[in-house]
């Protein structure tokens, strides 16, 4: 009788543990890049979000001669500013409100405000 000498062609468990040491590493270096990413692109975004809410109050201002409410809620109950209604910030998800000394969009009540 003839012996079958072929082998099997499998991973031992030395490579496995290889491989996923490695992945591991690979990871750790990549995720807190990713997450830093993240966290400046919605700073990035609420910062140019509020921007955009003060070119609307002053256009609000400059159709009625009154600044809107320090809440925002005057150019939220009009359409003509923000037809889907003032964004929240990225970041916090909190509403944006105003300086009430110089009507402008300060950033948001809360533990981080994003105020520049």
């Amino acid at each position: 009788m003839m012996r079958n000498n072929k082998k099997r062609a499998a991973f031992s468990l030395l490579e496995l543990l290889a491989v996923v040491t490695i992945l591991g590493i690979i990871a750790a270096l990549v995720i807190p890049r990713v997450v830093v990413s993240t966290d400046k692109t919605k700073d990035a975004t609420c910062h140019h979000t509020r921007g955009e809410i003060n070119m609307a109050v002053e256009q609000y201002y400059i159709h009625t001669g009154s600044w809107p409410a320090d809440d925002l809620s005057d150019i939220a109950a009009d359409s003509n500013y923000f037809p889907s209604g003032i964004p929240l910030c990225p970041a916090s998800g909190q509403p944006y409100r105003l300086d009430p000394a110089t009507h402008r969009v300060v950033g948001h009540a809360g533990v981080s405000d994003h105020t520049p």
